[in-house]
């Protein structure tokens, strides 16, 4: 009873300091806490910024399904061309390899070897396949931009050849009489061109440029010659090649420069094959044509499939 007295005795402005300390120690435990925590942070010595991923790295929109397809198939079509330019590319260097025509001493006739042409193509379209191939693959906004620009700028040279061929006829006839003279002069020495004029002979089933007497001007052909070709024309201008309808006949064709043209019209055709060649391309110009469509098709379906796909990566590339 004493005690509680005392306790009650004693003044109230005694009682009312004893609630700020009360309330201190309650406190205690979260200011501590609240210490720990930020002694933890500084620890870390990382700011809480770059503790979020997302300010720093976005990541990507997600593609949706069409979008996705359309990446896909952009890939594996310049996978294909990828594939058709290394093919021609192999073609050509294993062709100018074969011949010689890499060496020192060959460097002169190498631009008017067809397999260049082999080498050239196929080195653009690989070239361009493979930026396409690694654009789709990557995401890269800079290869999908050189693919589209080359592909538009192949599309702008096929135009423009189309046009001047259509303009300028008259000049491609005699271009194409000159490319014909130079493999009737280059007709034993280079064996590409050999089998490209047989062809043509065979086929068309003429001789020479105007006439089988054009054959005159080869080296090896002519009445002046000491070989056994003199006076003679290759054997695809004969109109029987065959001996006894089976074995290739080489030799049908000796001595008939000799001949008048009524006794060679017998053996050999006396036509030339720049008439008959300016007649099949005037009857295959409406395949002709139908060709180039279809490629200036395949060529704009690539550039619309390397758009869709720029414009689906630009935002993620505008941020990096």
């Amino acid at each position: 009873m004493a005690l509680s007295r005392a306790r009650l005795s004693q003044p109230c402005g005694e009682s009312t300091r004893l609630l700020p300390q009360a309330s201190r120690l309650v406190e205690l435990p979260y200011s501590s806490s609240d210490d720990d925590d930020s002694s933890l942070a500084g620890d870390t010595d990382l700011p809480v910024v770059e503790q979020d991923p997302g300010v720093w790295y976005p990541d990507p929109p997600k593609l949706s399904t069409f979008s996705q397809c359309v990446r896909y198939l952009a890939f594996l079509w310049n996978l294909l061309f990828l594939l058709l330019g290394l093919l021609a590319l192999a073609v050509g260097v294993w062709g100018l390899l074969a011949k010689g025509s890499l060496g020192g001493e060959r460097l002169a006739p190498l631009g008017s070897d067809p397999m260049l042409l082999f080498v050239l193509g196929g080195l653009g379209a690989s070239t361009v396949s493979l930026a396409g191939c690694l654009g789709a693959l990557r995401s890269s906004p800079c290869l999908l931009r050189f693919f589209v620009g080359a592909v538009l700028a192949f599309v702008g040279l096929e135009v423009l050849g189309g046009l001047l061929v259509l303009l300028a006829r008259r000049r491609l006839r005699d271009a194409l009489r000159d490319a014909l003279l130079l493999c009737l002069l280059r007709y034993q020495d280079e064996p590409d061109l050999r089998f490209l004029v047989d062809e043509v002979q065979r086929s068309l089933q003429c001789c020479g440029l105007g006439s089988y007497r054009d054959w005159e001007t080869n080296p090896y052909f002519n009445c002046s010659a000491p070989g056994v070709q003199a006076c003679s024309v290759p054997a695809s201008c004969c109109r029987d090649p065959w001996q006894n309808g089976t074995v290739p006949n080489a030799q049908c064709a000796v001595g008939t420069l000799r001949l008048g043209d009524a006794a060679a019209g017998t053996v050999v055709y006396l036509g030339g094959c720049v008439a008959q060649l300016g007649a099949w391309l005037r009857g295959q110009a409406g395949g002709i044509m139908a060709g180039a469509a279809v490629l200036v098709l395949v060529e704009a379906a690539g550039v619309l499939m390397a758009l869709k796909m720029l414009r689906d990566i630009v935002p993620v590339g505008v941020q990096d």
